[in-house]
Order: C-alpha cells, then structure tokens, then sequence
C-alpha cells in the first residue's frame, strides 16, 4: 500500500488530497485542505508562501499517520478509532469519487453541503444513530433551501436523505461501522414527478425550425428517437454506431449512468441525423456540451416552434418513452430500449398517458 499526497484544482484554490494504491486499485481521502494557486499575473506574496508551506506540512503529517495506521494494520493492530472519525469528512470522499459523473456529482456535492449546514459542528459515525438520522430528515423536510431559497421538493428530500443512507451502507461495507442505523429510519417517500415530454405534432414542429446550435438540435431530436440519455449521447463515438444486414443500424455502448452493456436498435432516420461518418474514436456530436447557455438556446429552438412548456435536454428521452407507449409499443419493450434495470422505473410513463387521458376526457365540455 502506498499513501500519496497529490493536488486537484478546486474553483479558486489547490485542493489537498492522498491517494491510496495497493494491488490496482485506488482510493481517496480529500482533507479539506487548500493552497493559494500562483496568479497568473505577478507572484504570491511572502505571506501566502508561507501559509502554503505550513498547509503543506499539516497534510504530509497526516498522510505519514495515515500510513502508519495501515502498517500498524499489516501487522495484526486494529484501529479501535474508526467510528471516531468524521462521517462529513467521509461523505467529501464519497463525493469527489462520483466527479466524473457531473449530474450524480452534483447531486453527492448537494446533499453534502446541507450535511454541513445541518451538523455545523461535525459528526462523527459514532454520533450517527436513529435520532440523528431523524433530526436530519426534518431539516430536509422543513428547514432545508435550495439555491433559489425555496423549500426543497419531496423528491429532492427523497434522493437527499438515500444518498446518506448509501454512504452509511457503503461505510458498513468498508468495516468502519458494524450496522447500518439507517435500517432503523424510514426514509422520504419520493413524489412521483411530472415528467414534461412532446407531443408527436410539437417534435415534428420543433424539427422544421432551425436552431442557433445545430448540434444542440440534432442531439435533441436524435435522443426523442432512441431514447439515449444526455450523458451517453455526449459521450458516443463512431465505433459504437454499427451497421448490419440482419439488425440495421444500432449502437453498441456502455450506459454511463448505470455502467451496463447495451446494443440499442436505432431508425434509419436517427441514423441520419449524425451526418457524415468520421474516425472510430471521434465523437459522434461534436462540439455539444452542457451549460446555462446551452440551455437558453434549447427552449430559444422550442419556443420558435411555439413551445412553451419548459423543456429541457432529457424531456427528449420523456418524449421517447411517451410517444412509444402512446403508439402502442409495450411497456417491457419500451423499459428494455430505455435501458432501465427494473420495470417500476418505466412504469411512471404509462401514468402520465393515462393522466394525459383523463385531461383529454374533459376538454370536451357542453354548455347545456
């Protein structure tokens, strides 16, 4: 095993973190320590020079206790203090694990700000019980704010309150709690969400109108006709685009989100939308990224068809999934081309048809 202290740009500062090797694998513990960066015109003063060099002190210490925790470990001598350790600082390691997953980050990187706000003095694993567990379900639930200072949806409470029970799962299995107190606690039940989507008429209007971003439209499009999440259409590449006699077109690929191998069919006409067929390694939609700006563009293309519901990128997989089902595709055929593990998660689409029923069973009224 080897214990090294390394560095990652964090916003305005270097954050300090080490990085533990042994047999392939890797691991992480960010110590919520920082270096002042070098400006990019003049020279960090004496002062600041100073203050890194003793940060840079205080992390190698730590990183020569980590190391001597482990030998003493290889050597038959437990660490009796692991509950004593901090679950905030833990829940930080989870988190920056799950970086490269910019939504899942962003969610992990939420939840741990709230955990900050709500145990402002710390916690230790050892404080994590039933009761603390509860008390932070009623900040989630009554206390807690968004960024818009609004209070949090019930599916924000939800998805919040499961990530914490998911690091204390996963600190069960790492040996550093012997149960998970998170067993003894019922979670926030999720809302089921209102999922916006096109109509068949709104994508074909939406299709005749040109966008400022091409590659922002035909990705949009692209995605209504197959399905494919944002982060797997960002990320797709020639040589997943595949061609043969007895299947037609159809894409091979690895789902970022849940890892899993899919081989997803996809129409003639999808296949158009990606142009002219480039190297293997390059990427299909070249130049799309993801940003604010990105997103006024999106509902500036939709609303130039005469849109108006909020649209986002993903409504185009909520389109896929709606209109399959709406033409008659069944609902375990739709759940397999969406990729999903467990037919619940597909089931909310035959809710909203037939909650779009029942709107369309009574616009038609009589004056009598």
């Amino acid at each position: 095993m080897t214990v090294t202290l390394r560095q990652r740009k964090k916003g305005d500062k270097i954050s300090l973190y080490l990085d533990y090797y042994s047999d392939g694998k890797r691991d992480y513990e960010y110590l919520q320590l920082y270096l002042i960066p070098e400006p990019e015109k003049g020279k960090l003063t004496k002062e600041q020079k100073e203050e890194n060099r003793k940060t840079l002190v205080l992390a190698e210490a730590i990183r020569s206790k980590r190391l001597l925790q482990i030998k003493n470990e290889e050597y038959g001598f437990r660490d009796t203090d692991k509950a004593k350790g901090s679950f905030i600082a833990y829940f930080e390691r989870l988190t920056e694990k799950r970086r490269n997953s910019q939504g899942n980050w962003g969610n992990w990187d939420s939840v741990l700000k709230h955990l900050k706000k709500f145990a402002k003095n710390g916690a230790s694993f050892k404080d994590i019980d039933k009761n603390w567990l509860e008390d932070f379900k009623n900040y989630l639930q009554y206390e807690a704010k968004s960024k818009t200072n609004k209070r949090l949806s019930q599916n924000s409470q939800s998805s919040y309150f499961s990530k914490v029970t998911a690091a204390l799962k996963e600190a069960v299995k790492e040996g550093i709690i012997q149960t998970n107190p998170a067993n003894q606690v019922e979670g926030i039940k999720a809302d089921d969400p209102d999922r916006e989507f096109l109509t068949l008429e709104e994508l074909q209007a939406a299709a005749k109108v040109e966008c400022e971003m091409p590659v922002l439209k035909n990705a949009f499009i692209f995605s209504a006709l197959t399905g494919l999440r944002w982060s797997d259409i960002e990320k797709l590449v020639w040589s997943e685009v595949q061609h043969s006699e007895q299947s037609g077109y159809y894409i091979r690929f690895r789902q970022k989100k849940t890892k899993g191998a899919e081989t997803l069919p996809i129409s003639e006409q999808a296949f158009q939308l990606l142009g002219e067929r480039r190297k293997p390694e390059d990427k299909v939609f070249e130049g799309l990224y993801y940003s604010a700006w990105h997103n006024l563009k999106l509902r500036e293309w939709v609303m130039k068809a005469g849109i108006t519901k909020h649209i986002t990128f993903h409504c185009a997989r909520h389109t896929y999934a709606t209109l399959q089902i709406t033409l008659g595709t069944d609902i375990y055929t739709v759940s397999k081309l969406l990729g999903h593990r467990h037919l619940k998660t597909t089931e909310i689409y035959a809710k909203v048809i037939d909650h779009k029923k029942q709107e369309a069973a009574n616009k038609i009224k009589l004056d009598l």
